[in-house]
Formats: C-alpha cells, sequence, structure tokens
C-alpha cells in the first residue's frame, strides 16, 4: 500500500514537477467502462488482482530505484496486461477511444486469476461492519450467460476452487478470527458442485461451536435437501432466489434457465425444510417486456404462495426486491436502452398488483437512482466534467434515501451546466428499444456496428458473439451452461484467459446433526477490566461481539444459553455510555469446564485489544446472583464546562447546594411511553470537586460522584448530573468527557 499510494515528487525522480501520488482504480465498475472516471486516474487495474497488483508494485518499486519522471513511470506500467493509463488514449469524435502514442497496446486485456480461499483470513473488525463473517470465495466467473448480467460477461471463465482448500480455509478462519458465521461466495454458489459436500464437512467439524453458514442469492433450480441441512439449523439465515422475471417468455428471453417447475420445486423445499419466508429478486424494464409479464411477477409470487401452503403452518411469507434494469457494457443487452417513464409505470402496476396480497412485503428500487446508473455506466469521457461538477454539488452516497434528494438534484444541474441535457432526456423516454422489431438482416440501422466507449476493453468476449446472442433474444432462444454443458464459442477460452475449471462434486458426508448448545454451567469468573483510547467509541453491542470473538479465538469452554438462538453465557454488568472511558467494568464467563483463573485470564488477554485491559479475575460460586443483578453504585469523574466564566469557589457553592437539596426532579418516559416523575437526588450518594480547569476556554471542571447504577432503570447517568447543575443554577453546561472508575457491587 506504502508502494502504490505514496508517491511525492522527490520520489519520482529529480525531472519530476509532479508533487501528488499516484491515484488508481480497480474494480468491477472500473473494468467495465473507465471512460467516465479517466480524467480523474493516472492508471486503472482491470480484472482480478491477485497478480496483477504485485506486477504493478514491482514496476513501480523498480521505477523508483531507477529515478523515473512520471510519465516514464506510467509508460511501464502502461506494458504491464491489465493497466489501462487514460493519458496515452484518446477519445473520437464518435466516443471511441484509440492510443495517441504507438508503444501502448491498441486494447487492453483483462487480468483473471483464480481465487486463494486463504487470503479471505484478514483483519476482524471492533465494530459491526456489513457482511460481518468470514467470507471465503468458491468459485469465480459464472458461464450461466444471463444476458442482463455483467458480472457473468466479466469474470469468464469460471474457476473452482479445490474443496479442501476451501474446508482449511474456512476452518482456520473460524479459530484464527472468531467469527460465528461464514459465508460460501460466487456468482452463482450453487454452481460449485462441491457446495453440499463442504457445508456439510465444515458443519460437522464445528457442530459444537454454535457456527452458522449463509450464502448470497443462489439458484432456485439447484436448491434441494442437501443445502437445506447446511443452511438450517438453531440460527437458520434467509434465504434469497432471484427468478428475475415474472413469465417464463422473459425468462428465455434473458437466458436465466429457471422453468416454473423448478422455481416452485425450490420454493417448496425450502418451505418444508422450516423456512416461513423467503427473498425473491426481480427486474422490470427488460428489452421485450410487456405489461403482462410485468404483472407476471405478482402472479408468480401468489402462485408459489398457493402452492407452498403446508397443513399446520402459517403461510410461506416473501419480502419482494423490485429492481429497475439498466443496460450494462460488455453484455448482449448493451446496446438496448432504458425508459425511466417506463419504470414508473409499471412500478404503478406491481403496487395496484400486491395492494391486496397478504405476506408480501415489496420494494422498489428508486427510478433516479436507475436514471443515473444508465446515464453514467454507459457514457464516455464527456461525463468527467457532469461527474466533477455533481460532487462539488453535493451528490454522494446517492442511494442512500436520506441523500437521494440532493444528489438527484445535484446530479440534474451538472448535467444541464454540461449540454447534456439531450442525452439524459433520452434516459427518460428511451433512446431506442433493440426488441421494436425483428429484422436481423440489417445490422448497421441496429447500430451494432457503431463504435463504444468500451470497446478498447478487451474482456475476452467477442463483439459478434455478443450481437449473436441478442439475435437469440429476439427469438427468446436460449443457450446452456458452457460449465456443464457444450461450448457456446463466446471467445473466452484461450491463452490469455484459460479455460472453465470445474471440478466434479464430492461424496456429502453423513450429517452429524444441527448443533445443540451445551447449557451445562461448571462454573462462574468474574472478570473487572477497562475501556481505554479508541475502544471508549465501541458501542455495548460491539463489545459484546468483541468478548465473543475473543473467547472463541482462545478455545475457552463457554456455557450457551438455549432456546432458538444460543448465545455464550457472558454477561456485562452494565452498559457504559458511547464514548465514556473506564477502569472499573465487570463481566463474567460461565464455563462448561473448570479452569485456573491466571490460565484463563491469560488467553483471554492475549485475545483482546491492549485498549481492553484485564485488571484481575476471581472464581465465583455458581449459586451467588450474578454481578447484574447484584450491581448498586457506579462511580464517575465527570468534566464539565460552564458557558460562562466561573470561579472555583462557584463550583464548590453548586457541589453543596446539590448536596443540600433533597429533591431534584426529572420527568422521564417509560418505555410504554407513560410519564414519569423521578427524584435524582436519591440517586446521588457522593458529590465532590476534584478540579477546575481555570485556563480551558470554556472554563472546565472535574467532579466525581457516586450514584445509583442499577439495571432496574434506576441509573444516574452524567448527563443527569448536567441536569441537576442546569436546573439549579439556570445556565447552561456541557459534558466534555466521562470516566467510570469503578462499579460496586452490593451483598452477595
Amino acid at each position: 500500500a506504502e508502494e502504490l499510494g505514496s508517491w511525492g515528487a522527490e520520489e519520482l525522480g529529480s525531472n519530476s514537477q509532479f508533487g501528488y501520488p499516484l491515484i488508481f482504480a480497480g474494480g468491477q465498475t472500473a473494468t467495465s467502462n473507465p471512460e467516465p472516471y479517466a480524467d480523474f486516474f493516472d492508471f486503472i487495474a482491470l480484472g482480478d488482482g491477485e497478480e496483477l497488483l504485485p506486477e504493478i508494485g514491482l514496476v513501480i518499486e523498480e521505477g523508483k530505484a531507477a529515478g523515473l519522471t512520471r510519465e516514464e513511470l506510467l509508460l511501464d506500467l502502461a506494458q504491464v496486461p491489465g493497466v489501462y493509463v487514460p493519458r496515452f488514449y484518446d477519445m473520437a469524435e464518435d466516443g471511441s477511444v484509440h492510443p495517441n502514442r504507438p508503444d501502448v497496446p491498441t486494447r487492453i486485456l483483462r487480468r483473471v486469476a483464480t481465487p486463494i480461499p486463504a487470503y479471505s483470513i484478514g483483519l476482524v473488525p471492533y465494530i459491526e461492519t456489513v457482511h460481518d463473517r468470514l467470507k471465503i470465495e468458491v468459485r469465480r466467473g459464472c458461464t450461466r450467460g444471463c444476458r442482463f448480467c455483467q458480472p457473468g460477461m466479466l469474470t469468464r471463465p469460471a474457476r473452482d476452487v479445490e474443496p479442501e482448500n476451501v474446508v482449511e480455509a474456512i476452518e482456520q478462519g473460524m479459530r484464527a478470527t472468531g467469527y460465528n458465521e461464514f459465508s460460501l461466495l460466487s456468482l452463482s454458489c450453487s454452481d460449485y458442485l462441491s457446495l453440499p459436500a463442504v457445508g456439510m464437512e465444515i458443519k460437522n467439524r464445528l457442530k459444537d461451536e454454535n457456527i452458522s453458514l449463509s450464502l448470497p442469492s443462489q439458484r432456485v433450480d439447484r436448491f434441494d435437501e442437501n443445502i437445506a441441512n447446511i443452511l438450517g439449523g438453531l440460527r437458520q439465515s434467509g434465504l434469497t432466489f432471484a427468478p428475475e422475471a415474472g413469465t417464463q417468455r422473459m425468462r428465455d428471453v434473458v437466458n436465466k434457465g429457471l422453468t416454473n417447475e423448478e422455481l416452485l420445486k425450490g420454493v417448496k423445499t425450502a418451505c418444508e425444510q422450516g423456512w416461513d419466508k423467503v427473498k425473491l429478486y426481480f427486474m422490470i424494464g427488460l428489452p421485450g417486456e410487456t405489461d403482462i409479464d410485468v404483472l407476471g411477477i405478482a402472479e408468480t409470487v401468489s402462485w408459489l404462495r398457493q402452492e407452498c401452503r403446508i397443513s399446520g403452518r402459517k403461510p410461506l411469507n416473501f419480502n419482494i426486491t423490485i429492481s429497475n434494469f439498466t443496460p450494462k457494457p460488455h453484455t448482449p443487452f448493451q446496446w438496448h436502452s432504458v425508459s425511466t417513464s417506463e419504470f414508473v409505470r409499471k412500478q404503478e402496476l406491481l403496487r395496484e398488483a400486491f395492494r391486496k396480497t397478504k405476506g408480501v412485503k415489496v420494494n422498489y428500487t428508486d427510478v433516479r437512482i436507475s436514471a443515473m446508473e444508465d446515464f453514467v455506466g454507459r457514457g464516455d469521457r464527456r461525463l468527467a466534467s457532469v461527474l466533477s461538477r455533481a460532487w462539488e454539488l453535493g451528490a454522494g452516497m446517492d442511494s442512500w434515501w436520506e441523500s437521494l434528494d440532493r444528489a438527484f438534484a445535484a446530479w440534474e444541474q451538472a448535467i444541464a451546466e454540461s449540454d447534456l441535457t439531450w442525452k439524459y432526456r433520452l434516459v427518460d423516454k428511451g433512446e431506442w428499444n433493440v426488441m421494436a422489431g425483428t429484422d436481423t438482416g440489417d445490422r448497421q440501422n441496429r447500430a451494432y456496428d457503431a463504435p463504444l466507449p468500451w470497446d478498447h476493453i478487451d474482456t475476452g468476449i467477442e463483439k459478434n458473439w455478443l450481437i449473436a446472442d441478442l439475435q437469440r433474444a429476439l427469438e427468446a432462444a436460449t443457450v446452456p451452461d458452457c460449465s456443464f454443458e457444450g461450448c457456446s464459442h463466446c471467445g473466452i477460452c484461450g491463452t490469455d484467459f484459460g479455460h472453465n475449471i470445474v471440478i466434479d462434486a464430492l461424496p456429502i458426508p453423513k450429517f452429524a446433526g444441527h448443533y445443540q448448545p451445551n447449557t451445562e454451567k461448571v462454573q462462574r469468573l468474574r472478570v473487572w477490566f477497562g475501556k481505554l483510547g479508541d475502544m471508549r467509541l465501541v458501542s455495548h453491542l460491539d463489545l459484546v461481539r468483541l468478548f465473543d470473538r475473543a473467547v472463541r479465538r482462545a478455545s475457552l469452554p463457554i456455557t450457551f444459553s438455549g432456546g432458538y438462538h444460543p448465545g455464550p453465557r457472558i454477561m456485562i454488568a452494565n452498559a457504559l455510555s458511547l464514548g465514556a472511558s473506564s477502569t472499573g467494568e465487570i463481566v463474567e464467563f460461565e464455563l462448561t469446564q473448570p479452569m485456573e483463573v491466571e490460565e484463563f485470564k491469560e488467553k483471554l488477554e492475549s485475545q483482546l485489544p491492549s485498549e481492553i485491559p484485564v485488571y484481575r479475575v476471581e472464581a465465583v460460586d455458581l449459586t451467588t446472583p450474578a454481578a447484574t443483578r447484584l450491581l448498586e453504585r457506579g462511580e464517575y469523574t465527570v468534566t464539565i464546562a460552564a458557558v460562562e466564566n466561573t470561579a472555583a469557589e462557584q463550583w464548590q457553592d453548586w457541589v453543596e447546594q446539590i448536596l443540600a437539596r433533597e429533591v431534584i426532579g426529572l420527568e422521564k418516559r417509560t418505555k410504554s411511553g407513560k410519564k414519569q416523575q423521578v427524584n435524582l437526588r436519591e440517586w446521588l450518594f457522593e458529590l465532590e470537586l476534584v478540579e477546575v480547569k481555570e485556563e480551558s476556554l470554556p472554563q472546565a471542571a472535574v467532579l466525581r460522584y457516586v450514584g445509583s447504577c442499577r439495571n432496574d432503570g434506576t441509573l444516574l447517568r452524567p448527563e443527569q448530573l448536567v441536569y441537576m447543575l442546569e436546573q439549579l443554577t439556570q445556565q447552561e453546561f456541557q459534558l466534555l468527557n466521562i470516566h467510570r472508575y469503578q462499579l460496586i457491587l452490593g451483598e452477595e
């Protein structure tokens, strides 16, 4: 990262006049069509990075040693297959891109690499993140040939990972990270033929550790009892299928390769195996779609719900996501154009159709997001000024609902200022419909031969094959998956990109049964710990997860609760406010096997960050009430700032006045919403002035107090001490810092 991201002028050589780092991009969007972003990057990495990034690093390292100028270094990088340097290419009037010097390739090759599961074992965050689990890639690439799917075209050929490597990576990764969930990743995970065998083997090996498996959206036609067994259990994960279209004709048009019978069989299997809710993905606005096809989505969902009824159980519920189709580069539908006004109309059709359907929740993608996807996704270098201006006007986090209005207004203004309003209007009305008519003789009229802004990116798929596949879509003709049937002659297979690697299915191990939590309590250990430094910013729930993962990594024999969602018996005495530090927290662990106190302390400490210090550990009798029930008081120091300058004597006078009061009331609301009057003074046991920081602006004082800290709601929070001061003085104060010194337990 240091080699790639930091390149000052002095590092580039004495001839350099540039004092900023090299900026580069990679990933799916950059590989498909980098032109709208070309002006912002020095180079772009195309395709898989496992082998490409080390090569880039080597070129940069050698360039630094040789004292190359920026131009010379970028020229060297342009010779690396998979590296696109936009400054060495110009856009013609027709939007096509060509080299502006003879010593760079005319077309830039997309790189292909085989996934390495061991690379998935990395850093574990202290806070909850999206996809907060161990993620292992089992298959890269997809040859299903769905005509709308850009990843399916840009990741060919398909490459399976050896099952033994997957199992080893998962077993090591779960114990090294402490996660309680792992996910097997692939564009079409069910096409990894050893999925049931790998999943079952891991489930059996980690049977006693409360581990669950999740899978991304998978092929409903491959979902069976074997996959259900590896997904099921006490913590059953969600289940997602993507039929994409509501009628058989439309599924054939997009080459989904899914029949109504297969769809019903997969959903019915899920219902029979215990799932009561299934998530389904559909799209609207696909080429050749009619209103009958749109309404077919609602009809299909109602049909599935009716057919999957099981006596004695409540009906199957569905969570439906309706996305707006946007054509993507390097797909057969790249010549099609969407119409956002049609999106709006079709969404209303579905809203009306689903209005009376019970047990179905429907989510719709905002049409404005789809408009921007289409406008930018298939644009050329003229869009650079639009992107820059939209950002200046406040675009960003555009898909977040609270940012969408602002972002869309910024995009509209940026488009208007760039004189590209005419182009955006085509997105609204639909530039042209590739399915309007069936004349296949005049390719020129179809604009198939017109250059595209991404033609200089060599993905391996021949453009003529994409045109031929589009013609097959016009006839609703399907193409088989070349990983398992005959070659479709797309042009991928060869020396540059390799061939499909499909590993035969392994025998499925005998199912050892679902996890049964060990609820036996043999020992309880009480731990006093601190929460310092940056760990102050870790929430209470994240702290619970942190302890859970530390216990797993340390292989401590933790007891689990019973019930439908068993959890480790880790009991933190009281939740500390976010941002507060502490040297007096208490947590208790219940174990299934006795351990020496020092051994437990050593193992636990080894898996905790330094800013969660463990001060002492002691064994507690199992018959003793837990610390959460014994907790009585908490001792704090708080730093409070006064808006106006105040003498030290005044602070001391305020402290004495508070202590002299018998009643300082506060109106609270209970969880049920009822108003309740409480006397905060009854919850305050000790209060003293520690110091006045007269040099601080505004002036601040440090106070120490001991207050009620019970888990029944009788808790004097630092904010309430500030409230007491404000009620007394009729002034405004600001709480600057909170530190909890200790939690005080009552009689056992």
